[in-house]
């Protein structure tokens, strides 16, 4: 017995099982409980107590004649409270062998079904189950304010010797708290947070919390239509920080108080998607999310996971769909998260020149090993199946695929083949684009990716279904913020970029990074006055929205912010007067036309007209049959001329120097086509160009 008291007390019992519960010995049946913190305990059979007698320190055990099917184990603390429960060790855990072989070969992508805690009922006994992988530990066991956090007092079960850790604890309810004690050969008994926790207590503390998944969905209507999407429908993206978009006083709204807000305007400004920058729980507030410890908990800073589905609920019935951020790269050292979670690098390369990022000192997922592939992969079809996400952005692809991403010779490892691409990485983020789109139709998957490795939208490549175009927003953002006397030297850097248009499916991001760390927001980044700036927004709000692409703007530069996001602070709501409001405006109307018009959403229609009027700075190009032209300059063109295809009248459907809008209203009446010929097309049109303006034009007839 003192065998059996050793590896209790000691917290390295990997088979409680075989001590713990009923088991026949010696010609008798015996129930033997492991209770550190009783002063006596008893066995409950009918509702009769049978006295157990502690025979080795806090093993209490009591023998019986006959096999007790089911029973219950009561014990009095030093409080003088009573504690009452079934016995956890007279039931087998909820994971099987199945499970088991398939979280091993990388292939449960369901995984948070099998792994968390999982409020079920076990012979009509009522409880929660809770399994963990954690192949290096010398014992896990559970505990919270049900053991008073007792390391030892809950031991799991090794299953199969898997390091794959079970056990079913009966009367555990929704929202008991609770954590992994585990016993590691280098660091002694390590407190962590559960890997697959549905739900966590608000910073700074860092406990899971137990929950059911039920919720009243009410959105059909939204997921049959996202069901048939495609790549010629509209994509037009609002990216926000949920903390400061808007804010209570100094306190955050809730999931559920912000929804109202957020899709009236939404609605107001017409965009038909928002990104949500990472709500996967996160410790550091100034992270924004970005070094996540819980991958399938929703941050509490907003509320509990039913207020997040109330709002993406809520949204969608609104028509507007939801993408979350996700960081697959990489995780941060906080001593109760993954990091050296069972005494190893369990979750992340364990040599540096792999597995450490050199920029932001996090860890290196281990994109190569079957277990975290089944992690990250479950993770995301979790919140597409939990939270009826529409889409997914990965972050910092880049750092993914590439060994030597921001590290100097010497400081990487090659692959098999001596190159720089971690073909364990590519090979997940495969697997993670055609596992989603075999199950999830209309669900999109977006690639932040900066490089020029090949393939990532391609089907017979990585397989995102969109790419942002980190080259077009840097290009065209370089563009812009040239004096616009100097921009006819710097034209090229607009019309280079339809060179690679069409290399991947994009997205045209003017994004969060863009607009912090010194970098200016957009205001900021214009030249001129005042009004020169917001004469400059408008006319680049226009030509995102006519270049080829989906679209993304972050919060704030749809009204010309002029200060950088703060992530502190909500948005400059109060500064907004009325150029503001015709930026909004704007944005309403280029996103109604972006939607209504194919010619504007289908991207493989793109034409130029002409890309060589250098000196006064004007490009035109067509979308289909929709004529864009571009003044980027604050000088007037009277009576200028541009080819077209087709004879006819030309109505204006849109002029961003409309009144609507904050311009001075120089608008083109309808435009008959000419009979001569120009730019190597049969007609042209004559029009007047307003000072920093775009135009889009349409035939009448076609």
């Amino acid at each position: 017995m003192s065998g059996i008291y050793e590896c209790l007390k000691n917290v390295k019992c990997n088979h409680p099982e075989k001590h713990l519960g009923m088991h026949f010995e010696n010609g008798s049946y015996v129930i033997r409980a492991y209770l550190p913190i009783a002063v006596n305990a008893y066995v409950i059979i009918n509702d009769k107590k049978y006295k157990m007698i502690e025979t080795d320190n806090k093993i209490f055990q009591a023998n019986f004649n006959d096999k007790i099917n089911k029973y219950m184990i009561s014990y009095t603390d030093s409080s003088g409270y009573e504690h009452k429960y079934y016995d956890p060790y007279n039931f087998r855990p909820a994971v099987s062998d199945y499970d088991i072989y398939l979280f091993k070969e990388g292939k449960l992508f369901e995984s948070y079904k099998t792994f968390g805690s999982h409020l079920i009922e076990i012979d009509g006994v009522s409880g929660c189950n809770f399994t963990v992988w954690a192949p290096s530990a010398l014992s896990v066991s559970v505990v919270g304010n049900f053991n008073h956090w007792t390391p030892g007092m809950h031991p799991m079960i090794n299953i199969n010797d898997s390091g794959i850790w079970s056990i079913f604890i009966p009367g555990i309810s929704e929202n008991e708290v609770y954590k992994y004690a585990i016993n590691t050969s280098s660091f002694g008994i390590k407190m962590k947070t559960d890997p697959y926790a549905f739900y966590t207590e608000k910073r700074p503390r860092t406990s899971s919390i137990v929950i059911g998944h039920d919720f009243n969905w009410n959105d059909s209507e939204w997921i049959n239509k996202r069901n048939i999407l495609g790549y010629n429908d509209p994509v037009s993206i609002y990216e926000m920080h949920l903390g400061s978009w808007r804010k209570n006083g100094d306190k955050y709204y809730s999931y559920r108080e912000i929804a109202p807000m957020l899709i009236e305007y939404l609605k107001k400004t017409g965009f038909n998607y928002v990104e949500f920058m990472p709500l996967t729980e996160y410790p550091l507030d100034i992270s924004w999310g970005y070094q996540a410890v819980n991958y399938y908990a929703p941050t509490s800073r907003y509320g509990r996971p039913e207020d997040l589905k109330y709002l993406i609920n809520e949204l969608h019935r609104n028509g507007i769909g939801v993408i979350l951020d996700f960081v697959a790269a990489h995780f941060p050292d906080d001593d109760y998260g993954l990091y050296m979670f069972d005494g190893t690098h369990l979750y992340d390369y364990a040599d540096p020149r792999k597995g450490r990022t050199p920029d932001w000192g996090t860890n290196i997922f281990d994109f190569g090993k079957n277990e975290v592939r089944s992690f990250l992969i479950s993770a995301i079809m979790y919140w597409i199946d939990e939270f009826h996400i529409d889409g997914i952005r990965v972050d910092a692809v880049t750092s993914m695929i590439y060994l030597d991403f921001s590290r100097k010779p010497g400081e990487w490892i090659p692959n098999i083949y001596g190159g720089n691409i971690n073909l364990e990485a590519v090979s997940l983020l495969t697997e993670l684009n055609s596992t989603v789109h075999e199950k999830y139709h209309g669900v999109i998957t977006v690639a932040e990716e900066s490089s020029t490795y090949k393939g990532i939208t391609s089907r017979s490549g990585i397989g995102f279904d969109y790419k942002w175009n980190m080259g077009w927003m840097h290009d065209t953002l370089d563009f812009f913020h040239t004096d616009p006397l100097y921009r006819k030297y710097n034209i090229g850097k607009l019309t280079f970029t339809v060179m690679y248009a069409y290399s991947e499916r994009f997205i045209l991001p003017i994004s969060h990074d863009e607009v912090v760390y010194g970098k200016g927001s957009l205001y900021q980044k214009m030249p001129g006055d005042y009004n020169l700036k917001i004469s400059n927004i408008r006319l680049f709000m226009s030509y995102m929205f006519a270049y080829p692409g989906k679209k993304l703007l972050f919060m704030g530069n749809e009204f010309a912010q002029k200060n950088e996001w703060d992530s502190n602070s909500q948005l400059q709501w109060n500064a907004i007067g009325k150029p503001e409001e015709g930026l909004l405006n704007l944005i309403n109307d280029l996103n109604s036309l972006y939607k209504e018009y194919d010619d504007l959403h289908i991207d493989e229609n793109f034409s130029w007209i002409d890309f060589n009027d250098v000196n006064n700075t004007v490009i035109s190009f067509m979308r289909g049959n929709i004529v864009c032209i571009f003044n980027f300059t604050p000088v007037e063109r009277e009576n200028y001329a541009i080819g077209v295809d087709s004879p006819g009248t030309y109505t204006e459907i849109f002029n961003s120097d409309s009144s609507r809008y904050g311009g001075s209203n120089h608008i083109n009446k309808n435009i008959e086509s000419c009979n001569y010929s120009m730019h190597g097309r049969k007609y042209s049109i004559e029009i007047n160009l307003p000072p920093l303006s775009a135009i889009y034009l349409r035939n009448d007839a076609l």
